[in-house]
């Protein structure tokens, strides 16, 4: 059997007609570069800042609107100082104005009905005192209240003020307590952070669950 071996001359020779064909491969057969995208892509892998508030629509109350809010909102939920501050005091009513400013079907109806209701107050204001809802004393603008705050006892030409009402006093609680200030007097307790090891479920809570014999060493 004969061996037959390249010289060094052979393998050089070998190396440069193997060069000289890569580079005569037509343009096609070579790697292609990458085709644009289609779309702009900046900035999509970075996370929202959800420490801004970012609202995307507008406030179309007025500043009457507010100022008649505002005094309705502090009847509708009086406050006892530092505990239960006035809701005029902790944004209730700025709250209303983004709430009735978002375009939902449901919100925006509440932003009709505020804004109606507030219209139909004034006037009912205006035909029993001869003044708007804001320039009433304490007690007239309690005793209009009183006659739309119950729809079981209502005159039927109350009803638009009966609904805008009973409406107004569900937004004003919704903005009212979930605001922090107010969670205290709920007995909410969460978003408080914990400093150090976790102590595990309190006892009443083991208590009220009913899980005092299956919690040993929790």
């Amino acid at each position: 059997m004969s061996h037959s071996a390249l010289s060094r001359r052979d393998v050089f020779r070998l190396f440069a007609a193997a060069t000289a064909a890569g580079a005569m491969m037509p343009k096609e057969a070579k790697a292609q570069a990458p085709l644009p995208l289609t779309r702009n892509v900046k900035d999509a892998l970075t996370d929202p800042d959800y420490t801004q508030k970012v609202i995307p629509w507008g406030k179309p109350l007025t500043e009457a609107e507010l100022a008649t809010l505002a005094i309705l909102c502090d009847i509708i939920l009086p406050g006892n100082g530092a505990d239960l501050p006035m809701p005029s005091a902790i944004g209730v009513p700025d709250f209303l104005n983004e709430w009735v400013g978002a375009p939902y079907k449901d919100t925006l109806d509440d932003f009709e009905n505020l804004r109606g209701g507030l219209a139909w107050l004034h006037s009912h204001s205006n035909a029993l005192h001869g003044k708007r809802f804001d320039d009433l004393t304490e007690a007239q603008q309690t005793g209009i209240l009183d006659t739309i705050c119950d729809p079981a006892k209502a005159a039927p030409a109350l009803a638009p003020g009966v609904r805008f009402f009973r409406r107004l006093r569900m937004l004003t609680l919704g903005g009212y307590y979930t605001h922090s200030s107010t969670w205290k007097s709920l007995g909410y307790v969460g978003n408080v952070p914990i400093a150090g090891a976790y102590p595990g479920v309190p006892d009443e809570v083991i208590k009220l669950l009913g899980l005092e014999d299956v919690t040993d060493g929790w």
